[in-house]
């Protein structure tokens, strides 16, 4: 009966079975917990735009406003060119903003508004331009103009030369940029700081702008189409936008590397002892 029942074989035996089955158990604790963490990104958190674009009305308020500090290029031409001569200062534009968006572009010549809000403009004097759109701005110099050069039809042409926005946080290249053509939208700002990292948060967006002096701040939800709509669909000169990054991504920057060899360490020493006491 001894021999039949062989409990040291069996008890060997067991052991055994045992510990393949603690292996076993770990392998799929860390197969599920692969899974799992690998299906936890929502595409709906990421996926820009989504929902149905046809007949959204998009904001279509892309005339900027001059802003206190704009650097304006203003050119005026007529018929008589003596006439308008006196009424025109040579200005300078930087070749590097001509091709394209620029980073650390030196500040071009032109007529700066001061705090005011006012040009000092050539034989008219002081012009406040500040709160006006460069289409009601043009208007407003044209209308000065006209009591000097009656007979000479004068066309204004205006042009921000320091129209710049700032991208920051989790995209990546982030920077001030130099726009040359003085429209830009919100996507287009963050393709030009190479997109958001898959970190970043794209439902809330932060668009901080300066208005009459005071700060005022968006909160832009990227995956949805209301963007279109947003008012900050359409950046305004010195608009900063910021991309928070996610949970995980802060919770890893915390983390200090020169203790994760030592955590590292610790588990494979409670694997080996593990496995070691049940052989």
């Amino acid at each position: 009966q001894h021999k039949f029942f062989n409990f040291d074989f069996y008890n060997n035996n067991f052991e055994l079975l045992m510990s393949k089955y603690y292996f076993l158990l770990i392998l799929v604790l860390f197969f599920v917990t692969s899974i799992f963490v690998s299906s936890c990104a929502n595409k709906k958190k990421i996926i820009y735009f989504q929902g149905n674009l046809e007949n959204l009305e998009a904001n279509q308020n892309f005339d900027p406003t001059l802003k206190t500090d704009d650097i304006l290029s203003i050119t005026v031409m007529g018929l008589d060119a003596d006439a308008i001569r006196p009424f025109n200062i040579p200005t300078t534009l930087n070749s590097q903003n001509a091709g394209g968006y620029t980073q650390g572009v030196p500040t071009p010549m032109g007529y700066l508004i001061d705090l005011k809000g006012n040009i000092d403009f050539p034989v008219i004097g002081k012009i406040k331009l500040a709160g006006l759109t460069r289409s009601t701005a043009v208007d407003s110099i044209k209308n000065r103009l006209l009591l000097y050069l009656t007979n000479s039809n004068p066309t204004v042409l205006l042009r921000i030369l320091n129209f710049k926005i700032t991208v920051l946080g989790d995209v990546r290249n982030p920077g001030t940029f130099t726009i040359p053509n003085e429209r830009i939208t919100l996507p287009e700002a963050l393709g030009i700081a190479g997109d958001l990292f898959i970190t970043g948060l794209r439902k809330n967006v932060l668009v901080i702008r300066t208005e009459n002096q005071k700060k005022t701040e968006f909160r832009v939800d990227l995956t949805s189409k209301q963007l279109f709509s947003s008012p900050v669909y359409y950046l305004q000169q010195n608009d900063i936008i910021y991309v928070e990054p996610n949970r995980t991504k802060i919770n890893s920057s915390s983390v200090n590397t020169a203790n994760v060899g030592l955590i590292v360490s610790v588990v494979s020493l409670l694997v080996t002892l593990a496995v070691l006491f049940t052989r």
